[in-house]
């Protein structure tokens, strides 16, 4: 990249350099281990250099930390709060630079990047909230006069794993760790078949297991939204639009299953056909793009390979997929795709993993129940919608008997709906609540006496 173009200035504005030192330690920037590139999606060519950190790096690193927690436990929580509103203020006066550094090098559309960044500054706003909520409480206690006394205490130092996706947001969400601890953060590269992801996960739960730690793990989804008959046609194909194709399908909450009423069926279909068919690809950083490339080649490789996987099933009677649009790759320099629409059975093998893409498969049912019990049929359970505007058919989708996602959303899309949720329990998504009013504890130890 040639960092002296008008349009990489911004770069400087970050000081971002042609070659960067990749980690800072005690108040100083190092690198001293392995040098790896960061690439441009959309055209594979190369943003800078950043030198890793060493292991030399991470344990100077660790003690630092390790250090550092020792004094951040010491200081009053509101102070702490005031703290992370001074970051707040700081990713402020350069959202719009931020926010384009991320969309240049994860691919999403700038308008996502920005959007991405101001969540970050929300989450800030928040944890400054929550910095004088951290409060003890006096319980009852079933011996006469004597009353217990419970407060919550800093676990120390808490690591966190982002993946290339939200390599900005999901930092803000754990911005609870500025409050009680010191955090470290690694980057992940993209794992675009989402069934490694949990066993990646599966591995660092069995690794903080051992010494008894806790963990929060959110790896993968595989999310339906239901589109019932008596639902707003046009909003419910907007929302499936945004869901599906927004972040070129790269989100861990992107629709992958579309299941509508057969009532309405094919009106649904020819409507969302339509709209991706109109469906602007291209640089995410010009105005007007609504979809950019995914995220590297091997992306773009794994991409192809589930397309032939779903082309191959569609000589197995009932299960086999029809590809409506999409089902290519674009010829370009960059990683780019046709957004896919798949007409294919809920029972096809290939529905039950997570393509890590813009692959939509949508699929026809005949009640509630029935709609209820495909949405609950895969391993994972991170995100779920349901469009309608009956109350008795609300309250079921919410209940025991309805989704069993984390995430259980009314009229509006599986995506963009993240605060709050809890992660899929005892399903592959994992679990643990990020963000909301009690994810905080996530990050402390209780003391009762």
């Amino acid at each position: 990249m040639d960092f002296d173009k008008k349009e990489y200035e911004f770069l400087f504005e970050l000081g971002i350099a042609p070659s960067n030192p990749g980690c800072f330690i005690d108040g100083t920037w190092k690198g001293n281990g392995p040098l790896v590139t960061s690439v441009n999606p959309a055209n594979n060519q190369k943003i800078a250099d950043v030198s890793e950190a060493s292991m030399e790096d991470y344990e100077d690193g660790l003690k630092a930390c390790s250090d550092a927690a020792k004094i951040w436990m010491k200081v009053p929580a509101p102070r702490r709060g005031e703290i992370v509103r001074q970051i707040g203020d700081a990713l402020r006066t350069k959202l719009q630079h931020f926010g384009r550094l991320v969309s240049l090098e994860m691919g999403k559309i700038l308008p996502e990047g920005i959007g991405e960044v101001q969540e970050f500054i929300d989450m800030c706003d928040y944890a400054v909230g929550l910095s004088r909520q951290l409060n003890g409480s006096i319980i009852p206690s079933e011996r006469p006069d004597h009353m217990m006394f419970e407060m919550w205490n800093p676990l120390g130092i808490v690591g966190v794993i982002t993946a290339f996706n939200f390599p900005c947001a999901v930092l803000g969400e754990s911005l609870y760790s500025h409050l009680v601890g010191i955090y470290l953060m690694e980057c992940m590269y993209c794992i675009s078949l989402r069934q490694l992801c949990c066993l990646v996960g599966l591995m660092v739960q069995h690794t903080v297991n051992e010494r008894f730690g806790k963990c929060l793990l959110e790896l993968s989804g595989n999310n339906a939204i239901i589109i019932m008959d008596d639902a707003d046609i046009k909003l419910a194909v907007r929302s499936v639009l945004f869901a599906a194709v927004g972040t070129a399908g790269q989100r861990c909450t992107t629709c992958r299953r579309l299941l509508v009423h057969e009532s309405i069926y094919q009106n649904v279909l020819d409507q969302l056909i339509e709209a991706y068919k109109q469906v602007t690809i291209g640089d995410p950083l010009e105005k007007g793009t609504l979809l950019g490339p995914l995220h590297t080649r091997a992306s773009r490789e794994n991409f192809e390979k589930g397309i032939d996987i779903i082309k191959s099933q569609a000589c197995i009677l009932f299960h086999g997929g029809k590809i409506r649009v999409g089902g290519s790759v674009r010829e370009s320099e960059g990683n780019f795709v046709n957004p896919t629409i798949v007409e294919i059975s809920p029972n096809a093998a290939v529905v039950k993993e997570e393509l890590f893409g813009p692959v939509l498969y949508v699929m026809k049912f005949q009640n509630l129940e029935e709609a209820i019990e495909i949405n609950n049929s895969v391993p994972q359970g991170l995100s779920s919608s349901i469009f309608t505007g009956r109350p008795d058919i609300i309250f079921k989708w919410l209940g025991p008997h309805g989704s069993d996602c984390g995430i259980v959303n009314v009229n509006i899309p599986t995506s963009g709906a993240e605060i709050g949720g809890a992660f899929g329990g005892e399903k592959a998504t994992g679990g643990g609540r990020e963000a909301g009013s009690d994810s905080w504890k996530q990050y402390m130890r209780r003391s009762t006496w």
